[in-house]
């Protein structure tokens, strides 16, 4: 009995030191938050580039609008189910959601390879399929450093997987800005480069960004 004035002492102490937590946003509404960033990279883009030469593809090549519209629906699933992963308690299910999006990008994409040329469209060579590269690489590296900074907030409990889906919807909203500048026909050589850069991106973020949110 006579140590429970020095107890109570003591748990007052340690109860002034605590601050108030922040409960964070939900998914959802973070997700807007990141994908707000891309959309002003994106008007940046439109306002150098327009929007005719990307019009134009989609209107000769309308696989060419279906991957687009896969790739983007990959980035807003992509990233929703990685700010769902860093969540304690959701399942792992989340890291599906982005799959079909992704399985229609690359299903589309590769229907260039076996359709005739677009009339005027230059075919893509490989100092251009290097500047793909370049690019989808380029743009990831923010956008992903980005998404793992807002996901450090949080408590992610599956780092890797988080990272990965991390690498997927950078990777795929880089290759939906570089839509608006590409100006050439899609051929085996652009899907073998957006490939490469996706794979490039998504293993990067295994390995790095993986050590990042293990230590949130």
């Amino acid at each position: 009995m006579s140590d429970a004035p020095r107890h109570d002492a003591l748990i007052d102490a340690l109860g002034e030191e605590l601050t108030p937590v922040r409960r964070l946003p939900p998914p959802w509404l973070r997700t807007l938050g990141w994908l707000a960033v891309v959309a002003v990279m994106a008007a940046v883009l439109f306002w150098r580039y327009g929007a005719d030469t990307m019009l134009h593809r989609w209107h000769a090549a309308p696989d060419l609008g279906l991957a687009a519209f896969g790739a983007v629906t990959t980035a807003i699933t992509a990233a929703l189910a990685a700010f769902a992963l860093s969540v304690p308690g959701r399942s792992t299910r989340w890291a599906w959601l982005p799959v079909p999006s992704a399985v229609l990008w690359i299903g589309a994409s590769g229907l260039g390879c076996l359709r005739a040329h677009i009339p005027g469209m230059a075919v893509l060579d490989m100092r251009e399929a290097n500047h793909c590269l370049i690019f989808i690489v380029s743009f990831s590296i923010p956008l992903s450093g980005l998404l793992i900074w807002l996901l450090r907030r949080a408590c992610p409990l599956r780092p890797v997987l988080t990272a990965v889906v991390v690498g997927l919807a950078s990777a795929a909203a880089s290759a939906s800005l570089l839509e608006i500048c590409h100006n050439v026909d899609a051929a085996a050589s652009d899907l073998v480069m957006h490939a490469l850069a996706v794979a490039i991106v998504v293993t990067a973020n295994l390995v790095m960004g993986g050590r990042l949110l293990s230590r949130a």
